[in-house]
C-alpha cells in the first residue's frame, strides 16, 4: 500500500481507501453486519487506513459496523462520515446548526466514537456553500472535541470550489474518474493551492469503467444503476457518471481497444486516477471482501503511457464530454 497526505488533515491515508456505500452487501438489499465486517477486515489487513461512510448509508447501519469494527482494530483507522442527507425535503432550508450538531452526535453515538476524525457535508444544495453560519458550526464542534476536521462532498465543481473559500474545509470528495474530468481543469490546481485533501468517489462510474457491462446486464429494483438514470431519486450523476448507459457502453467498448491486456478495466481506471497528484485517496465501494482487495491491483500495475492518457482523453472528448462537462 501506498500513502498520500489528506490534505491539511495531516493524516497520511491509504492511496485506495473504503466507500461504504454498499459495504452491507448489493445495492438494494438488507445490510448484512455479517458481510460488513469481511469487507472491512479485508481491507484493513490489505493496508487500507480509510474508511468513509454517511449517516443515511443503510439508515444508520453503516456507521454502526464501522464503529464497532475500528474499535476491534489496533491500527490507527482514519474514520469519515457525512451528515444532511437525512434532512426532507433536502433543501438549503432545511440546513440549519442546530440541525447538523445534532447529526454529529448521533453519528458519534451510532460509532461510539467520542471524535470524528472527519465529518463531511454530504452533497447539500448549492446554496449552503453561500452560508458562512453553517460552516462556523463546526468550528464550535471542533472547540468542543467532538470532530477533528470538516470536509465537503459535492456534486458540482462551483459547489468545491466555493466551499474551500472557508479555512474550515480540509478536504473535499468529489465524482472524478475517465467519465468525468473537469475537476482536473480548474479545482484540482486550486486545491493544491490551499492544501486541500482531495477525496474521489464513484472512481468507476457506477461499475461501467470495469467493462464488465453488456446492452443485457440487468439491474436490481433496488439499485440505482435501475432507478436513478435520470435523477429521480438523487442527482443523477452519481449514476453511471450522469452518462447515458448505452453512450457509456460505446465507450468502454474503444477503451477496450486501448487496454487489450486487461479483462477488467478497473484497475486501469483507478491508476489513471492516481496520476493525478492533487488526489489524496479514491475510495471505489464493495459489496464483498474480493471486491475490496481486487481493487488494489491498481497499485500493482504500472502508469498509462503518454499515448494511452492521450487515448483515453480521445474518448472522453467525442462520447462523454458532450453529454455531462458542463454539467458537473
Amino acid at each position: 500500500m501506498n500513502y498520500r497526505r489528506l490534505g491539511k488533515t495531516g493524516f497520511n491515508i491509504s492511496e485506495i481507501s473504503l466507500g461504504t456505500w454498499q459495504v452491507g452487501g448489493k445495492w438494494g438489499d438488507d445490510f448484512s453486519h455479517d458481510n460488513a465486517e469481511k469487507i472491512l477486515h479485508a481491507a484493513v489487513d490489505a493496508g487500507i487506513n480509510f474508511i468513509d461512510t454517511a449517516d443515511v448509508y443503510g439508515a444508520g447501519e453503516s456507521e454502526k459496523a464501522v464503529g464497532k469494527f475500528v474499535k476491534s482494530r489496533s491500527e490507527r483507522i482514519y474514520v469519515a462520515t457525512k451528515c444532511g442527507r437525512q434532512l426532507s425535503p433536502h433543501v438549503n432550508e432545511a440546513y440549519q446548526p442546530a440541525v447538523l450538531r445534532k447529526f454529529v452526535e448521533d453519528s458519534l453515538q451510532n460509532m461510539g466514537l467520542e471524535t470524528l476524525d472527519l465529518i463531511q457535508l454530504h452533497c447539500p444544495p448549492t446554496e449552503v456553500y453561500y452560508r458562512p453560519e453553517i460552516f462556523e458550526l463546526f468550528d464550535r464542534l471542533k472547540e468542543e472535541g467532538k470532530i477533528l476536521n470538516l470536509g465537503i462532498s459535492v456534486e458540482k465543481v462551483e459547489e468545491a470550489l466555493k466551499g474551500i473559500e472557508y479555512e474550515n474545509v480540509t478536504t473535499v470528495q468529489i465524482i472524478f474518474n475517465m467519465f468525468r474530468q473537469r475537476p482536473a481543469e480548474l479545482f484540482f490546481e486550486q486545491a493544491q493551492k490551499r492544501n486541500v485533501g482531495v477525496i474521489v468517489r464513484v472512481p468507476l462510474a457506477s461499475g461501467l469503467l470495469t467493462g464488465k457491462f453488456s446492452q443485457s446486464s440487468s439491474f436490481t429494483a433496488g439499485d440505482h444503476r435501475f432507478f436513478n438514470r435520470n435523477g429521480e431519486r438523487f442527482d443523477k450523476g452519481e449514476t453511471f457518471s450522469g452518462i447515458d448507459y448505452e453512450t457509456g457502453l460505446a465507450a468502454v467498448e474503444e477503451l477496450k481497444a486501448v487496454f487489450p491486456a486487461y479483462a477488467n478495466l478497473a484497475p486501469v481506471a483507478l491508476r489513471w486516477i492516481l496520476q493525478f497528484a492533487a488526489v489524496s485517496t479514491i475510495i471505489p465501494g464493495a459489496s464483498n471482501p474480493e471486491q475490496a482487495t481486487a481493487n488494489l491491483e491498481a497499485l500493482r500495475i504500472s502508469d498509462l503511457s503518454a499515448e494511452q492518457r492521450a487515448a483515453v482523453n480521445g474518448i472522453y472528448e467525442k462520447y462523454i464530454k458532450p453529454q455531462v462537462h458542463h454539467l458537473w
